[in-house]
């Protein structure tokens, strides 16, 4: 059986958890409305006054996740990166 394709996996990933609105998601890790500025219902920035209000408070820990879906030639076509803050 062929591996499912990210597309598959992100689709059953929906329909078995639901996709949280990005509101949502934002209290869940401390933002307040006035942070977050909301790019459709999955997406949003954060505004830089997230950090200064939160200048007081230890550093945290960033790790950055990339990888490259090469074509069937094997060129890179596409790069993915996901950001995982604590």
């Amino acid at each position: 059986e062929p591996v499912p394709s990210d597309i598959e996996v992100s689709q059953q990933i929906v329909k078995e958890v639901g996709l949280l609105p990005i509101l949502d998601v934002a209290k869940q890790v401390g933002l307040t409305e006035e942070e977050v500025i909301p790019w459709g219902i999955a997406k949003a920035k954060i505004s830089l006054q997230a950090r200064e209000n939160r200048a007081d408070q230890p550093d945290g820990n960033y790790v950055v996740v990339t990888g490259i879906n090469p074509t069937p030639l094997g060129e890179g076509k596409s790069t993915t990166t996901i950001g995982l803050a604590q």
